[in-house]
């Protein structure tokens, strides 16, 4: 029986010759798992190289050896698997994970999240952000209508050619959080052996930029939410608080002690979409925060509004009633999201550009500006870190308030000698010989040595009287016209003046 023709196996690395003479080695690794082409891992031998032809050779070997790696991970598990799990016994508060298991429906699982946890690398990761950058919709490129709804209907103006947009810094840094976390996770429970997010580039974290309302501005939001003194007393309270629009809406009048002037935040209101909890604050942190008397007044004056309300619907206030609320007995707190949309609105009618959370900067840099110190402005805004975030977030605003700092320093420094001028430098230490020989004239012409209108002796006789060369005697000459002690109006043709024309001047 004849046997069958041996198959011939394919080359799986190749070595070209660049127009430098360096040799480029190539092995194919597969499919991109992300944008779908030919894969192929690549490294280039410089041509100063010893040996540089086996040195090539070495170099296919090392990378066949990691592409055989890669297809034959210690896990056959996918990286949706990996983040399900860790996702699962992960320590989060519920809005964040939450958020977290939208970013991995959205951006992780139609992307890599069939990929095997031991197949992904450095160019895995590359890839994958470099699609993140590229389009929020992770579209094929191909031209696609955005309708305004699924829903059958007919296309207006609003149904527009889709236009690839990038995924913001941040959320794209969150989902490298995400993994990070997944993997670290992968390394215990022995799924790898090397956790390779370190060697992934995520783009690098916005620079902060808090644009908190001006005082001018603050002071029309205020004139108009005081339209209605319940809202006008929440607008209020968020500016000398700087408390988070949940820990607001969750403040309850068990809270707030009037006659000594405090409140305690310790709960916040969290949503997402139509679904409303209670929950600690964001850092976990229970605030006592010190009011002014003007807060107590308005504070003290919501109350007895709050209390005459309920009294006309035949209620009372319960001993965990909300600060405020639409509620006849303030029993229900305000929804955060429509918080935020009433504000928004308020500032619409002003026409000024900003939104609810800049109060929150602009409690931050009126306490920065006031001089209170970071940690105090971190306490009260419930900022982590011991004020760290609160530094990184206000440099800007720490920096104003330091240089005002350093005015004030100056202001209380002893005065400093008196500048003299060049001038009188030059007559009491010249540095120069040109220096020197114009002082000697200067004190010569002002005491009189040398009269008034006598011409000066050639440069030539001045360089061999003090022994120096005819470029120093100009220099010296420079000075004492800049001085205004040589008349050169005698001067009749020419930029040079004639040396016998040089003539002293008593200024």
């Amino acid at each position: 029986m004849a046997k069958a023709p041996k198959r011939r196996q394919r080359a799986r690395g190749s070595v070209e010759e660049l127009p430098s003479g360096a040799l480029r080695v190539s092995v194919y690794a597969g499919i991109d798992p992300v944008t779908k082409r030919r894969h192929y891992l690549r490294e280039t031998v410089p041509a100063t190289t010893p040996k540089a032809a086996e040195e090539a050779e070495r170099a296919i070997r090392r990378l066949q050896t990691q592409v055989d790696e890669r297809r034959q991970p210690r896990t056959n598990a996918s990286l949706s698997q990996l983040i399900e799990r860790h996702l699962e016994l992960a320590e989060l508060d519920e809005t964040t994970r939450r958020t977290y298991l939208g970013y991995v429906r959205s951006h992780i699982e139609p992307l890599i999240g069939q990929v095997e946890v031991g197949a992904v690398d450095a160019d895995v990761l590359d890839s994958y952000y470099a699609e993140l950058r590229r389009c929020r919709r992770h579209c094929d490129r191909r031209p696609v209508t955005e309708h305004r709804t699924k829903t059958p209907h007919e296309c207006d103006a609003r149904c527009r050619p889709h236009e690839c947009r990038p995924l913001g810094s941040s959320t794209i840094r969150q989902i490298h959080f995400i993994l990070s976390g997944a993997f670290r996770q992968a390394v215990r429970w022995k799924w790898v052996s090397v956790n390779p997010m370190p060697t992934g580039k995520p783009p690098s974290a916005p620079k902060p930029n808090p644009r908190p309302p001006t005082a001018a501005e603050a002071a029309r939001i205020l004139d108009e939410a005081f339209n209605d003194p319940a809202w006008g007393t929440f607008v209020w309270l968020a500016m000398v608080t700087g408390a988070r629009r949940g820990e607001l809406c969750g403040l309850r009048w068990s809270k707030v002690d009037l006659d000594h002037g405090t409140v305690v935040v310790d709960t916040s209101v969290a949503q997402n979409s139509r679904k409303k909890w209670l929950k600690d604050t964001k850092t976990h942190q229970h605030r006592r925060l010190t009011l002014d008397t003007e807060t107590v007044t308005f504070l003290r004056k919501h109350r007895e509004t709050c209390d005459d309300n309920a009294a006309k619907l035949k209620t009372t206030l319960g001993p965990d009633a909300f600060v405020f609320s639409l509620a006849p007995d303030n029993s229900e707190h305000l929804v955060p999201d429509s918080v935020s949309q009433r504000y928004s609105k308020l500032a619409a009618r002003l026409d000024i550009d900003t939104h609810l959370h800049n109060l929150r900067h602009y409690s931050a840099t009126e306490l920065i500006a006031a001089g209170v110190d970071i940690r105090t402005v971190a306490g009260r805004l419930g900022h982590g870190g011991g004020g760290t975030t609160t530094l990184r977030v206000y440099t800007a605003f720490v920096s104003e308030a330091d240089q005002r700092a350093a005015t004030a320093l100056f202001n209380r420094l002893p005065s400093r000698p008196d500048q003299v001028s060049e001038r009188e430098r030059i007559m009491r230490n010249p540095r120069a010989p040109y220096e020197a020989i114009a002082a000697r004239l200067s004190t010569a012409i002002e005491s009189g040595l040398l009269p008034e209108h006598t011409s000066l002796p050639p440069t030539k006789q001045l360089a061999e009287r003090h022994a120096v060369s005819e470029g120093t005697i100009r220099r010296a000459l420079g000075l004492l016209r800049a001085w205004n002690l040589l008349d050169d109006s005698r001067q009749t043709t020419g930029s040079q003046i004639p040396e016998h024309d040089v003539q002293m001047r008593r200024k």
